[in-house]
């Protein structure tokens, strides 16, 4: 009775769900219902991936992240270029992990300037104008280092074409670019100097003096693995960009999975560190920071991956056809990996109505024990309630709220590469998803996890349902009427839902009161 007594309107509003659940199997034939409810939990899925990850970072750091959205976007299309054009990936690697050499170095630049400290104050321009030579040093050598890549303004090498030879099992890789009046051990020495002069600089901005740190040979370790790792990536450049262009689309699709998922969250971290972490005190500003991240972000993608729609194949996994196809069982699915099984006298895509779903639902445990059933999520937790507590302990608080940050934008980042199959990219999928994610968690419970997954499926059955009553249309009581519903009710539905629901529960289904 003390459940029921708490949880009424929860109740209630289930209760009226289910109502209108049944109310549209019996306006449909049940293939047709059971498809329709598979797609809802498909886009329920993606929305809930997008959800999840800006409900983490609102929930636990406090921070309404405008640019999760575009982060979504840029996870397909880091996803796409592993997949479609994995050698721009491999010219990628070298540089990024010479450049980030310098900043695996922090013992060695806390104990300069704990030396700088003893002897004078640092002048505030220093720290910029070191800043300002090694963007100097880099803008020398980047353009000048070879990285293939396409031509937005050539149709015939542009994204869409590559695109379709893929999509025809035909990767079409360009012979490797070469570098441009520089040597390459110049151009080695400048991205590691570059990347160290950043690091360094940045470490001034805090006028905080450090004790000096006890130095030893590990604390060289990680810059010297980094600096072998980009080297022997530069010496292995093209038989590793044959291998993997040859490899099956399975392995690539898990490895633009892994590509999407480890940009997001280098993103995320380099986003709350370096931008975020200086305004938790400023609600204000952060919105107007990630609101600007985000149309940058637009015309980042535009401008390297052009304007037009293109789609990425569907993995070969989920892609089989020819005899045996559409699968009547999973059986002879597993043994043919048709694009599609019948299920209840329908066609059903595997990769879109099933394993969408499934991912979906694996996230949400996977994520639910990392913050109830691990250590690190009772430090996430103690550090929101009682930051200075646990650093009391010696727990390094900001580095916490920077995993958790990066955490949810990977999460963001996997919802596009997954949804890229199914919806194809475009520089506006991150903007409707961002609007689906909000309109989920305001059904849901903004600082709700759970709420996240509830409000997205809500959204997702919601939407689809309408889709396909448009198509079929809606007997009107009483009366000869078919009422189908125009596309823009779609979007309408699920805002007039969340209007119906906030009116009732101001903090959502799942929220609590602040």
């Amino acid at each position: 009775m003390i459940f029921i007594r708490k949880n009424l309107y929860l109740l209630i509003t289930l209760i009226v769900f289910a109502g209108f659940l049944l109310a549209a199997k019996s306006g449909m034939a049940t293939k047709d219902f059971f498809i329709t409810l598979l797609r809802g939990f498909s886009t329920g899925s993606i929305t809930f991936l997008v959800a999840a990850g800006f409900s983490l970072i609102f929930g636990l750091l406090d921070v309404l992240n405008l640019a999760h959205g575009t982060l979504f976007m840029i996870g397909a299309y880091i996803g796409w270029t592993m997949y479609v054009r994995p050698d721009t990936i491999v010219d990628l690697l070298t540089p990024l992990f010479l450049l980030l050499s310098g900043f695996a170095l922090p013992d060695i630049w806390n104990g300069l300037k704990s030396k700088i400290f003893q002897t004078k104050q640092i002048h505030k321009l220093i720290p910029w104008l070191g800043l300002i030579l090694a963007g100097l040093l880099l803008a020398y050598i980047l353009p000048r280092y070879p990285i293939s890549t396409w031509d937005i303004a050539d149709y015939a090498q542009s994204p869409v074409t590559y695109s379709f030879n893929a999509d025809q099992g035909t990767r079409l890789i360009p012979p490797a670019a070469e570098f441009i009046n520089i040597h390459p051990l110049v151009a080695i020495l400048g991205l590691i100097a570059g990347g160290s002069l950043a690091s360094f600089s940045l470490g001034l901005f805090s006028n905080s003096q450090i004790k000096t740190p006890k130095i030893s040979w590990r604390s060289f370790a990680p810059f010297a693995a980094l600096i072998l790792l980009g080297v022997g990536l530069l010496v292995v450049n093209e038989p590793l960009s044959a291998f993997l262009s040859g490899l099956n689309s399975n392995w690539l699709f898990l490895l633009a999975i892994v590509a999407a998922m480890t940009s997001g969250a280098g993103l995320g971290s380099l986003i709350e560190s370096a931008m975020i972490r200086p305004l938790y005190s400023r609600p204000i500003y952060q919105l107007m920071l990630t609101l600007g991240l985000s149309a940058i972000g637009i015309e980042i993608v535009r401008s390297i991956w052009g304007r037009p729609e293109f789609t990425i194949p569907t993995p070969a996994f989920f892609n089989g056809s020819g005899e045996g196809c559409p699968a009547t069982s999973l059986t002879a699915w597993w043994e043919n990996h048709c694009t599609t099984i019948l299920l209840f006298g329908g066609r059903v895509r595997v990769y879109n109505e099933i394993f969408i779903p499934l991912v979906g639902i694996l996230v949400l445990v996977a994520v639910w024990i990392i913050l109830k059933r691990s250590r690190l999520g009772m430090v996430i937790r103690a550090g929101v309630q009682d930051r200075e507590m646990v650093e009391a302990l010696g727990i390094n608080v900001r580095q916490v709220f920077t995993m958790v940050f990066a955490l949810g934008v990977s999460l963001a980042a996997l919802g596009g590469i997954l949804a890229a199959p199914a919806m194809g990219l475009s520089n506006a999928m991150g903007e409707s998803l961002l609007l689906n994610a909000l309109i989920a968690l305001a059904i849901g419970g903004l600082t709700s996890y759970p709420g996240a997954a509830l409000g997205s499926l809500l959204v997702g059955l919601i939407q689809q349902f309408m889709i396909k009553y448009g198509a079929i249309g809606i007997p009107i009581p009483f009366t000869e009427i078919i009422f189908k519903p125009t596309p823009p009710i779609v979007p309408a539905s699920t805002v007039l839902l969340m209007v119906i629901i906030l009116l009732i529960l101001p903090n959502g289904l799942l929220g609590k009161k602040e």
